[in-house]
């Protein structure tokens, strides 16, 4: 089976791939170096041809509403069209629990998409998880100012990406399911937190202060719009396993 990975070359994406290849299927990944352009549309349709499912792991680091909605949106739409072009009959995306609760900064570029998925004709499949572990490791290229790692107040139930990455693969490798059981992490984690512990497991001496941000976005990171609801399904692998795994 043939597997188009968008996003292949991002921290979701690279996993997605290699789940696809360890499943036993042909991973065709797609990213700027492949000469395929998500937002410009650019190469699409040929490179769909003959898959069985396209599996959406792009993303695009912002806090702005306005360019998250419209990354998103873009993506969404070229992989759609293009998706129907080439007669691919399985398009699968990925969004984040909470999101359309919270509808702010990045998150409410995942409700766009969302809406464009679950309005498309064709056959579709869409998740929705938590945070990833590595969202700890994303953090520190953003908030460091001198010797201080400034972090968002954040409750978070992280998930591994690798255990994203094989159930998105499961998905695409069958039947369009519509919109599919949401995904969390095994433990309820305090983001400042995690940060601290990576770290320290990785010998940077470095103060974490813990900010509240401003507005409904803020506040939704802190109040738990971002954690799972009751008997939402949960994954195996605990932030302090994955830490353990990447540190050595």
């Amino acid at each position: 089976m043939k597997i188009v990975v968008a996003g292949a070359t991002g921290a979701l994406g690279r996993q997605v791939v290699d789940a696809v290849r360890g499943a036993g299927h042909e991973p065709v990944p797609i990213s700027r170096g492949s000469g395929v352009d998500l937002v410009t549309g650019k190469g699409l349709v040929d490179v769909l041809r003959g898959a069985s499912a396209v599996i959406d792991a792009s993303s695009r680091s912002t806090t702005s509403a306005r360019v998250s909605t419209r990354f998103f949106g873009t993506v969404t739409r070229n992989l759609l069209a293009a998706e129907r072009a080439a007669g691919v009959p399985h398009h699968v995306a990925i969004s984040i629990v909470g999101a359309r609760e919270l509808d702010a900064s990045y998150y409410a570029g995942k409700v766009a998409q969302e809406d464009i998925v679950q309005a498309h004709a064709g056959g579709w499949s869409l998740i929705r998880t938590t945070q990833f572990h590595e969202f700890a490791v994303q953090l520190l290229g953003r908030g460091r100012v001198g010797p201080f790692q400034v972090v968002p107040s954040m409750r978070s139930q992280p998930v591994a990406a690798s255990e994203v990455a094989r159930e998105l693969v499961a998905i695409a490798s069958g039947e369009p399911r519509g919109l599919e059981p949401d995904l969390a992490g095994p433990r309820e984690e305090d983001v400042a937190d995690l940060v601290r512990r990576y770290l320290a497991a990785t010998s940077r001496t470095r103060a974490v202060i813990e900010v509240p941000l401003p507005g409904g976005w803020g506040s939704g990171m802190r109040d738990g719009t971002l954690l799972p609801g009751p008997g939402t399904r949960q994954g195996r692998q605990t932030f302090d396993e994955w830490l353990s795994r990447r540190t050595g």
